[in-house]
């Protein structure tokens, strides 16, 4: 038979039969068949662990899937039932087994059969005995329920959060990556210089990449009131554009649009497009907002494409693609050296690579500052650069004044960008100021809700806060958006070891090591936990790998002081933590709040350290 039952919990109600999810606010919830089938399971079955297996069986019955279908679907979930991702009020995650529903299910109507065979498998029955009438009754059913409800649109001024998604080729045997990604980089900007709409920055939003991606769901994930979608097309010089503005509430269609435009007209299609979208949306602009909405940091076709090129393989975020990123903005640069972006983007790029590729400070971080020196010099009111150079000043000069006043100059120009809340975060969270450094952590999560790096930041400041439950319970949600981000799970087992958990923190450390390809800092958190543990011969162990390879390539000193310090080493701690002064060794930037050296707090050598570092 049939399952008629409606299923309440919350503010939310899930007809089985007319297989609709309302809120009792908003009215119906736009959601994809594998996503309801998930949650009309997991509400099936209230209050216990629903393994993986079960609920992949149970969804999508004899098709090939991966598990990431089943954990996207669950994110996608949490998402459409408004939890953010520091809360469970509806659906757990139990480690390593499966999915809990917590929430109180109220069931109306007649009960499901007692057995039921999967429900990708059962699904065609209804519609062959149904036919046409089954067919009528759903469209009235719907009709009704949503009576009442959208008889007017809301107004465009209502719309204060818009994501721009990646365009998708129109062919995709002749897509081209970089353009269509830079597309939407390039609306980004524009539309997030003013008029008061919070705009999700590309770190956020490259994720929707995939041609099949629901512009709707992605919406609702990227938790917007609108989302801009389009396709592209290059054959030979002509660029076919087609968008479409939406409304992320009903689905509605607000503004669309078809543009042909020669390849060598390119900047003016773009400055067409965001003065479409801004008519569209009803913003009020100032004369200096409405001039960078069209304003072009380059006239250069080749410097520009150079530029896309870069950003393309610079937010991979893995030292090998992060150094060809550094070819393209130089080569950007050669092409059109007034390119302030392409310095912005150079300044980024020799940033990361210290932190995230073992390579020494001085090799990289000079040439990033004076990068973003000469993009500020060039356009001072790129938020970003601001933003890079407040990490370099924090990570390089430790010139912590200096550091803040180039963080609040990013977060004056761009309230609305996450840059600047984020760079604000870390150098709070170095000085030790916790609360201000969680306010801001958590704006640029609230703007940059996707990106897996702002999320960990946020983790990672929680934990120096000595939050150490809501700081496991961010990474925890990070690595729901991706399993395989390595600086989470970096991040999470420092928790761990602060709880004192070594086990578990062990097993994060080791999950960094693997994933980060066998990054020093992660192998070196391994030799510490391990040495916490009380296995000496084992941290001893990984202390003559970290020493062999630094005869090979540059091992940052403070992580080897680290695993010294773990030893119980006092005078070959301290001497390395001198090496790493002497290099400065952004780790060092954690002096004051890494609680590891609370044992040395005490000699006055770590007292004379962190005084020429200002940190006392």
């Amino acid at each position: 038979m049939p399952d008629e039952t409606l299923y309440a919990f919350g503010d939310f109600r899930l007809d089985a039969g007319r297989r609709l999810l309302a809120h009792q606010a908003q009215g119906s919830v736009p959601i994809t068949s594998h996503a309801f089938d998930t949650l009309l399971y997991l509400v099936r079955n209230p209050g216990r662990v629903v393994t993986k297996r079960e609920l992949m069986d149970a969804v999508w019955g004899d098709a090939v899937v991966e598990e990431n279908n089943l954990t996207q679907t669950i994110s996608t979930l949490r998402q459409l039932l408004g939890e953010r991702p520091d809360e469970h009020r509806f659906i757990v995650t139990v480690s390593g087994r499966g999915y809990r529903f917590i929430a109180p299910v109220a069931v109306e109507g007649a009960a499901p059969p007692a057995a039921q065979p999967p429900l990708a498998r059962r699904r065609i029955i209804p519609q062959v005995i149904g036919g046409l009438a089954a067919v009528l009754v759903v469209v009235l059913a719907i009709a009704w329920f949503l009576s009442g409800r959208f008889e007017t649109k809301p107004p465009v001024d209502s719309i204060k959060t818009i994501a721009v998604l990646p365009f998708k080729p129109l062919v995709p045997a002749s897509g081209d990556p970089a353009l269509e990604l830079g597309m939407a980089d390039t609306l980004i900007a524009r539309l997030g210089s003013g008029g008061g709409i919070v705009v999700r920055p590309l770190s956020s939003v490259r994720k929707y990449s995939a041609l099949e991606q629901d512009a709707l769901l992605a919406g609702r994930e990227l938790r917007v009131d609108a989302v801009l979608e389009g396709s592209i097309q290059r054959s030979g010089d002509i660029l076919r554009v087609t968008t479409r503005l939406l409304r992320v509430s009903d689905g509605s269609s607000i503004w669309s649009d078809k543009l042909d435009q020669q390849w060598s007209n390119l900047f003016d299609m773009q400055d067409k497009l965001a003065g479409q979208v801004v008519a569209a949306l009803a913003l009020q602009l100032t004369n200096e907002e409405r001039a960078r909405l069209t304003r072009r940091h380059t006239q250069s076709a080749a410097a520009y494409r150079a530029y896309l090129l870069g950003r393309y393989h610079f937010l991979k975020l893995v030292p090998p693609e992060i150094e060809k990123s550094i070819e393209y903005f130089d080569n950007a640069i050669a092409q059109d050296p007034q390119y302030a972006l392409a310095y912005e983007g150079l300044a980024e790029a020799y940033r990361a690579m210290t932190i995230t590729g073992d390579r020494r400070p001085s090799e990289v971080m000079p040439q990033g500052q004076a990068a973003a020196l000469r993009a500020i010099e060039l356009d001072d009111s790129l938020d970003s650069a601001w933003g890079s150079l407040c990490f370099i000043q924090t990570w390089w000069d430790w010139d912590w004044a200096a550091a803040e006043r180039s963080c609040r100059r990013a977060i004056e120009l761009n309230p609305n960008g996450a840059d600047g809340h984020r760079a604000y975060s870390v150098l709070l969270s170095d000085l030790g100021r916790h609360e201000q450094a969680i306010v801001e952590a958590r704006r640029a999560s609230e703007l940059d809700p996707l990106a897996l790096i702002t999320n960990a930041i946020e983790g990672h400041v929680l934990l120096y806060a000595g939050r150490n439950a809501d700081a496991a319970a961010k990474l925890r949600a990070t690595l729901e958006l991706d399993e395989n981000f390595w600086i989470a799970h970096l991040f999470l087992g420092k928790v761990h070891l602060a709880d004192n958990d070594l086990p578990n923190a062990l097993a994060e450390f080791r999950k960094a090591q693997t994933l980060s390809a066998q990054n020093s800092e992660a192998v070196s958190m391994v030799g510490y936990a391990l040495a916490r543990a009380g296995d000496r011969k084992g941290a001893q162990a990984v202390l003559a790998e970290l020493l062999e390879r630094g005869k090979q390539q540059y091992v940052p000193p403070f992580n080897v002081a680290m695993l010294y310090n773990g030893l119980g080493d006092t005078d070959d701690t301290f001497a390395w933590l001198e090496k790493a002064y002497a290099d400065r060794d952004v780790r060092l930037t954690f002096l004051k709040i890494e609680r590891k050296w609370d044992s040395l707090r005490s000699d006055e050598r770590f007292a004379s350290l962190a005084k020429r570092m200002a940190l006392q």
